[in-house]
């Protein structure tokens, strides 16, 4: 069980762009809170602010207006591991070298091997990302952001090259990192993620417009 854990708070969240005669509303006055131990997740079609919201908590982009608070400061592998829709895998290292990469500054919660094998990449092991496929190199980007135990765990479309079979290990192995107290937020358009989570925040046009918990 993760030692210290991680609550995310939005108050108010505002964030718009400004294009020549054009203002362009991402994020429209959103609040919601996340809790660990859950696994959260943000539905909404794509262009509905998704990546924006959680580049604003991740403290890539910056607020108009609003706060944001929980994120831990100065993180570490252990602290915040993030999956975005490009999975950044360094092409020099072998798929298991991947997964390792957090080793070497922080103390594994989890074997890398057995991590592989619930994500069936195993086999892969001494292959280069470039030697696999689009959906094998996500879930060698998942079993990466696992292998510390992250106390805040965000991914965006972690099933968009994956088939039902690799989306259920997906879907387990989040599972399995909530139950050990991390905080896990999903940005998916999925409909076989969004009937797994545990809290649904459903985004549209900007805006948070419903929240389900169950």
């Amino acid at each position: 069980m993760i030692d210290t854990l991680v609550t995310i708070e939005v108050v108010d969240a505002d964030k718009a762009y400004r294009r020549t005669a054009d203002t362009v509303h991402a994020v429209r006055s959103v609040s919601f809170r996340i809790e660990p131990g859950r696994i959260t997740v943000l539905a909404g079609p794509s262009g509905s602010g998704k990546t924006t919201l959680l580049n604003l908590i991740l403290g890539w982009e910056s607020l108009d207006s609003g706060r944001i608070d929980g994120v831990p400061s100065t993180p570490t592998w252990s602290d915040l591991a993030v999956v975005p829709q490009s999975v950044g895998l360094l092409p020099h290292l072998t798929i298991r070298e991947n997964v390792a990469l957090p080793d070497r500054v922080n103390r594994p919660r989890y074997r890398a091997e057995d991590l592989m094998k619930a994500l069936a990449i195993a086999r892969l092991a001494r292959r280069f990302p470039e030697e696999t496929s689009l959906g094998e190199q996500q879930r060698t980007a998942i079993a990466r952001a696992l292998v510390s135990g992250p106390r805040l765990l965000i991914l965006d479309e972690p099933s968009s090259h994956q088939d039902a079979d690799n989306t259920e290990r997906i879907v387990d192995s989040l599972t399995t990192a909530a139950a050990d107290g991390t905080t896990v937020l999903v940005a998916t358009h999925d409909e076989r993620i969004i009937s797994t989570g545990d809290h649904h925040l459903n985004m549209h046009d900007g805006r948070v417009e419903t929240v389900r918990s169950h």
